[in-house]
């Protein structure tokens, strides 16, 4: 499991998160990824620098305003690099709830009553309820629903669901309940093969490897920096000859000014600063374990991809053995991580308790862990769980090791 004989510095890694040295983080084995992971070094010396020295109005000519605007520009530019992107196809916004909910006020203009626009029930709400809205402007929703035999999003079922009619599908690239990656690529083809356009939520996704927008052939893709390591902000990229099209969702003096145009109220400074951190982090961790062999960014991203995959699959396919083992949990989703056929995220239930119950004996046990619907209630309302209660979800990340595995193992072993 390794590239060319290098495997993932796990030890590296953990001396880039302040949190692992930290007495009241330090005591978890944390597996609440999912919900927003911890942040390495380089973002947190980020945001200091930024707040200490910087904190002023930025782009005016006075030496601190211009650093402060440089470094926002900057942190735009590496992530636009970083998913094979143009700068000026990226939106960051506060959330992707919110950027989702901007874009869709913004791309009805481009349709008219009786256009219809296909959701699934496997997502977060984020990219379901803000399109099902607009049902109130005389679009028609149609529902991609998954299998509830095996809780998958299939193809075949898509097919079905389109018409000339169709404009827009918005689907997960990886649901944060099932952990199915679903072949975007195949899915984009497929879409505009009918002449719509496809938007990808990359939420679950991207904290696993980041994507390359191009090569997915997306005209939307989105997903929260909060859980790639760094601020609660929403990245949303869109083709730029889309963009365009779109009408001015800002102030009016703003017209055609993108990103503002989709962004009303700005991006929050000084976390659009300390995304240089996230590049910085990953950078380190490719100079790390290639001897600073000099490629451009898209390569270095795929190369560290590959390693944090191969080290997230090594660690949790034994979790999944475990959980596989025992007839009285339920697991939702693939049985196994094999070729990149899911995410380290697992949601389970177990007979006979409460996911209410589950999470609060793993707590006590040192695991940092949580039971919900997690905003993907028609999921698990398809799947027949209950929705209150929800699911109990343990997600991986490159930072955790097989000993927190362990942990969690022997911590489901007393239950």
């Amino acid at each position: 499991m390794a590239i060319n004989n290098i495997s993932l510095d796990i030890d590296y890694v953990k001396k880039q998160f302040p949190a692992f040295n930290d007495p009241l983080s330090s005591k978890w084995s944390f597996f609440e990824n999912a919900g927003g992971s911890y942040v390495p070094h380089n973002v947190i010396d980020r945001l200091k620098d930024f707040m200490t020295s910087t904190k002023v109005q930025p782009y005016a000519e006075f030496d601190i305003s211009k650093i402060a605007g440089d470094n926002m520009d900057k942190g735009t530019e590496l992530f636009a690099q970083i998913i094979n992107a143009r700068k000026d196809e990226i939106i960051i916004g506060g959330s992707t709830t919110m950027n989702i909910y901007v874009l869709s006020n913004a791309i009805k203009y481009l349709m008219n009553p009786g256009d219809e626009i296909i959701v699934t029930n496997q997502d977060h709400e984020a990219n379901i309820g803000a399109w099902r809205r607009l049902e109130k402007e005389g679009m028609v929703i149609k529902e991609w629903k998954l299998n509830p035999e095996n809780a998958e999003l299939e193809v075949q079922n898509l097919k079905k669901l389109l018409s000339k009619k169709t404009k827009l599908v918005a689907v997960t690239h990886c649901s944060n309940i099932v952990g199915s990656i679903n072949n975007l690529k195949l899915i984009a083809e497929i879409v505009h093969e009918h002449g719509a356009y496809i938007i990808g939520d990359g939420v679950s996704y991207a904290p696993h490897g980041f994507p390359d927008v191009k090569d997915l052939d997306v005209d939307f893709y989105t997903f929260s920096l909060y859980k790639t390591y760094g601020p609660h902000l929403g990245l949303l990229y869109g083709k730029k000859e889309i963009l365009d099209k779109l009408p001015n969702q800002n102030h009016e003096f703003l017209e055609g000014d993108i990103p503002y145009t989709l962004n009303p109220g700005g991006p929050n400074h000084e976390e659009l600063a300390s995304l240089i951190g996230i590049y910085e982090y990953f950078n380190s961790l490719y100079d790390h374990h290639f001897n600073k062999v000099r490629n451009d960014i898209k390569d270095k991203i795929k190369k560290i991809n590959e390693l944090i995959s191969n080290h997230e699959e090594m660690i949790t396919n034994p979790l999944l053995e475990y959980i596989n083992s025992r007839k009285d949990i339920r697991l939702i989703g693939k049985k196994k991580i094999e070729n990149k056929n899911r995410a380290p995220t697992i949601a389970f239930t177990i007979k006979n308790f409460s996911s209410k119950e589950i999470s609060s004996k793993l707590i006590k046990k040192g695991i940092a862990t949580r039971n919900d619907n997690f905003y993907a209630w028609r999921c698990l309302k398809a799947l027949g769980i209950n929705t209150d209660d929800g699911v109990v979800r343990t997600s991986v990340v490159h930072y955790n090791t097989n000993e927190d595995v362990e942990k969690l193992i022997n911590a489901l072993n007393t239950i």
